[in-house]
C-alpha cells in the first residue's frame, strides 16, 4: 500500500514521536528510582512504543523509525532521572516533559547569554560557509554573451547548427560585470535561476526562458565575492549560539547519559 506523501515529511515523524513517547512515559508502571542507574528497555517497553506509534501513524514503525523511539525515550529517561535527584518535581506525565525541558534549558542557559569574541565569530563564519551562501550568490556578479529567440525551438535548432546569432532585440549582446540582483530584476527570475545553474565556459549553453524569449547564453566569468563578516555579524552571532545550544545540549546530555547503563534488547 502506498502511503500519503504528508507521512514521509520529517516534521509529522517528529510529532509522531512525541505522541509516542507522551503514551509510553504514561501507560501506568511504576514510577522510576532515581537513584537507580540501570535504564532497561525491554520487549515489553519496546512494544509499548510500537503499538503507540502505530496508534499515532497509522502503520507500524520501521527498525529504523523504533530505534529511534526507543533512543528518545532513553534521553527522557536520563534527564528526567537527573530532574528528580536535584528535586525539581515530583513524578508527574506532564511535569515530567517540563523537568526534561528544565534539564534541557539549565545546559544551555550560559550559551544564551555569553557574549562570543570576534575570533571565535569569524572561526564560526569559517567552518560554515554553506549557511551564508545564499548572501555570497546573491552578491554574485557575471558577464556573458547572449542570443535572443522567439522560440526554444529555433534556440536549440541554432544552437545545433553552431550558428548563434539570434533575433534582432534591444538588448545588449554583451553583459560584463553585472550582479546577479539586477540580472534578475531585468530578465525575471526564471531567467536568473537558470544563470545560477551555469558554470562559465567557451560553448552556448541553453536556452533559458525570460520574458523577452529564449536566450542561448555563453557565460564568459562568474565573480562570488567572500562573505563579509560585518554584513552578517548578526546572523553569525545568532547561528553561531543556536550551535553552542545545541552543543551544550548534547554534552550535558552525554555526561549524564554515560552514569547510566542502558539495557536495550535489539
Amino acid at each position: 500500500m502506498k502511503l500519503p506523501n504528508w507521512t514521509r515529511e520529517p516534521l509529522v515523524h517528529f510529532m509522531a514521536l512525541g505522541a509516542v513517547l507522551y503514551v509510553a512515559l504514561t501507560w501506568g508502571g511504576t514510577p522510576p528510582d532515581p537513584a537507580s542507574r540501570v535504564i532497561s528497555v525491554g520487549s515489553a517497553e519496546e512494544e509499548k512504543i510500537a503499538e503507540s506509534w502505530t496508534l499515532t501513524m497509522g502503520r507500524s514503525p520501521t527498525d529504523a523509525e523504533l530505534d529511534l523511539a526507543v533512543d528518545a525515550y532513553v534521553r527522557e529517561e536520563v534527564l528526567y532521572r537527573e530532574a528528580l535527584r536535584l528535586g525539581f518535581d515530583e513524578s508527574d506525565a506532564i511535569v515530567r516533559r517540563r523537568m526534561v525541558s528544565k534539564m534541557d534549558m539549565s545546559a544551555s542557559l550560559a550559551a544564551e547569554t555569553a557574549e562570543p569574541s570576534e575570533e571565535v565569530l569569524r572561526a564560526f563564519l569559517e567552518d560554515n560557509p554553506e549557511l551564508y551562501a545564499g548572501e555570497a550568490s546573491a552578491n554574485a556578479t557575471v558577464s556573458f554573451d547572449q542570443a535572443v529567440f522567439s522560440s526554444e525551438m529555433s534556440a536549440r535548432a541554432a544552437m545545433a547548427r553552431a550558428q548563434v546569432k539570434g533575433d534582432a532585440t534591444g538588448l545588449p549582446r554583451n553583459v560584463s560585470t553585472t550582479p546577479m540582483r539586477d540580472i534578475e530584476a531585468q530578465f525575471g527570475q526564471q531567467f536568473a535561476a537558470g544563470m545560477r545553474g551555469l558554470e562559465p565556459e567557451d560553448e552556448w549553453q541553453g536556452p533559458l526562458a525570460s520574458g523577452f524569449g529564449w536566450h542561448l547564453v555563453r557565460l564568459t566569468a562568474r565573480n562570488v565575492p567572500e562573505p563579509d563578516f560585518e554584513t552578517l555579524r548578526v546572523s553569525i552571532v545568532n547561528d553561531w549560539r543556536s550551535a553552542e545550544i545545541k552543543a551544550r545540549k548534547e554534552r550535558a546530555y552525554e555526561t549524564l547519559r554515560s552514569a547510566y547503563r542502558i539495557d536495550i534488547d535489539r
